[in-house]
């Protein structure tokens, strides 16, 4: 049976930390890290902090009930896994976008949004440096989102899914031209 293709789930912004690191008695000597993706982040923020019923919140992601459910059900087992087992916390990846544009400074380190998308972003409102990154941009190249999207590709020529059967004109699309398949 083939997977159906993910939506891209809605995030209000950027978290505040990419991550967390643990600190204590417990020896973590193997140095493993769990991964939590930003739409699993998404959920905790709207349930556990803003206090929003699984309803609410999966409308305002602009996904399912369900999927939305699935989605907190995994982030929270990864959080659990990740305080028992002395475990650090990375925040990234996953098929989400945002409401504004979103940069990252390279000098500062900062991240800062465009809500207002008719002016074009010139420099960093915080350092005034003009080296800064659209982080769409750089979530997409990742080898790790690549490689998922070859899995879900589509083949427009037939109409259809085709799975596992990767072809060169997919390979090319999704990673040259863009992401126009889906």
């Amino acid at each position: 049976m083939k997977r159906r293709v993910r939506r891209m789930r809605r995030m209000h912004s950027l978290p505040a930390v990419k991550g967390f690191s643990p600190f204590g008695s417990v020896q973590n000597l193997e140095d493993k890290t769990v991964y939590l993706l930003l739409e699993e982040y998404e959920s905790i923020r709207l349930c556990d902090y803003d206090m929003i019923t699984h309803q609410e919140a999966s409308v305002i992601m602009g996904i399912s009930r369900p999927t939305f459910t699935r989605i907190y059900a995994s982030a929270r087992q990864k959080v659990a896994k990740a305080f028992v087992e002395g475990l650090k916390i990375s925040i990234e990846g996953g098929k989400v976008y945002f409401d504004s544009d979103w940069y990252h400074c390279q000098s500062c380190n900062c991240d800062f949004s465009n809500p207002d998308k008719t002016t074009e972003v010139k420099s960093c409102p915080l350092c005034g440096s003009k080296s800064f990154t659209h982080y769409q941009d750089d979530e997409s190249k990742s080898p790790e989102i690549v490689e998922k999207d070859l899995e879900d590709c589509f083949n427009s020529s037939e109409n259809r899914r085709h799975g596992r059967r990767k072809g060169k004109n997919c390979r090319e699309n999704i990673q040259g031209k863009g992401r126009n398949l889906v």
